[in-house]
């Protein structure tokens, strides 16, 4: 939204404790049966799940800039790129988080094999990160798009939350995330 220029001030944020379950009430199984965050709720009661779903609603608001690319190929090269992203860092650095920590295990049966599993997959990810940013300016390519954002946002979990950090071999992945956190919208 903040990418968009979105009037931050007039959306109503409501913060929710997942770790004190605030997700696994009735109330919000209402608004998102898989009592996933985040959550778009309209004035009218209708919600909208996931992020990428959300980002659509708002990248069809405000097409520019374009955040999932401009015409068809575009969007389809972005979309491939946020899709390696969520599949090949997100998920495994959520999953190396949630199997490892026991954070959740009030909730979820544990597999702390699959865990570490999970973490040397992320840990590859930044790798493989690595060597493709030395030959493009963003994941995507020359254009910065939503698979930035959610690489910036995997990125910064995995160093608060497993302790995986871009290291001083991967100077390409350095970069990028340093010119993406620059941006006025990463600070917002």
């Amino acid at each position: 939204m903040a990418e968009k220029g979105v009037d931050l001030d007039a959306v109503e944020f409501v913060e929710l404790d997942l770790a004190a379950g605030d997700n696994l009430t009735e109330d919000f199984a209402r608004k998102n049966p898989m009592l996933g965050v985040p959550v778009l709720e309209f004035a009218d009661g209708t919600c909208i799940s996931e992020s990428v779903a959300i980002s659509r609603y708002f990248e069809t608001l405000h097409p520019e800039p374009a955040l999932m690319g401009g015409d068809a190929r575009d969007q389809a090269h972005v979309t491939m790129w946020q899709r390696r992203i969520e599949l090949g860092l997100l998920l495994p650095t959520v999953m190396a988080f949630r199997h490892t920590t026991g954070r959740f295990a009030d909730r979820e049966e544990l597999c702390p094999e699959y865990g570490r599993i999970s973490f040397d997959k992320a840990k590859a990810m930044f790798g493989f990160l690595n060597e493709h940013l030395a030959d493009n300016q963003y994941v995507a390519g020359e254009v910065f798009s939503i698979a930035d954002i959610t690489a910036v946002c995997a990125v910064d979990f995995a160093a608060r939350a497993v302790d995986l950090s871009i290291g001083d071999a991967q100077p390409h992945l350095h970069r990028w995330y340093d010119t993406v956190s620059a941006r006025p919208a990463a600070k917002a």
